[in-house]
């Protein structure tokens, strides 16, 4: 069930600056809410990843606010966005990005490291359980290049979640993975929303994908040009 807004983005735009200057966000709003998946489609250079991107604060809206459980997140500095970012968002990337020296158990632990809320008893039993989660108690000791594909980007997700973020940004998270690894990592991810009542919001190139969210959101030019619920036929989410 939607619950509260959590984020959002209030007539953002992203313009970068030349001789002629490049409109990747065009004055888009949008809300987010816990306990809803969401997906950002449309076609290559639509705005999509820069428009996540604003929205998971790694970047910064040349006009317009970026929101983040209703406050304004304008005229922060960079140590304030990447301290909102450690507590509040996770993030997927369709490429992995784990530390290859690092175990899996390491990697998951990094987030719980940098905001350093827990003890170090703490963390480790966390970031087990976490592992355990995602099917893969038994290869914490394992480097990312002893790993599958799938296990990889399933430690990514166990990563995303050590802080407990309210909201999972995901871009083109199965968009390496064949396609058994790839309906696994969504079952994981739509778990997130209906069993604990994350926020997800996946940027995706696969309509098949995006079809299995709560809302589609289709960007053109930079532009929101439709954002329409979906209806899911018993059992298709998940």
């Amino acid at each position: 069930m939607k619950g509260a807004p959590v984020l959002e983005a209030r007539h953002a735009s992203r313009i970068l600056p030349g001789e002629v200057p490049v409109t990747l966000v065009n004055d888009i709003s949008l809300t987010i809410h816990l306990g809803e998946f969401v997906s950002i489609v449309g076609p290559s250079g639509s705005g999509k990843s820069s428009l996540m991107y604003l929205l998971g604060l790694l970047d910064v809206p040349t006009s317009g606010d970026i929101l983040v459980d209703g406050a304004s997140t304008k005229g922060f500095n960079h140590d304030r966005l990447a301290a909102l970012r450690l507590s509040h968002l996770g993030f997927v990337f369709q490429f992995h990005f784990l530390l290859p020296e690092f175990t899996a158990r390491d990697n998951v632990l990094l987030p719980m490291r940098a905001l350093g809320t827990l003890s170090d008893a703490e963390q480790k039993d966390r970031a087990n359980e976490l592992l355990a989660q995602v099917g893969l108690k038994d290869h914490a000791h394992k480097r990312p290049d002893q790993l599958s594909g799938g296990q990889r980007q399933r430690v990514a997700i166990a990563r995303a979640l050590a802080n407990d973020p309210q909201v999972i940004l995901a871009d083109e998270p199965t968009g390496n993975l064949d396609t058994a690894s790839s309906a696994q990592v969504l079952t994981m991810l739509r778990h997130l929303v209906d069993e604990h009542g994350k926020a997800l919001v996946i940027v995706t190139h696969d309509m098949a994908l995006a079809a299995q969210a709560d809302r589609r959101v289709t960007l053109i030019d930079g532009q929101i040009v439709s954002d329409e619920a979906i209806v899911q036929e018993a059992g298709v989410a998940g």
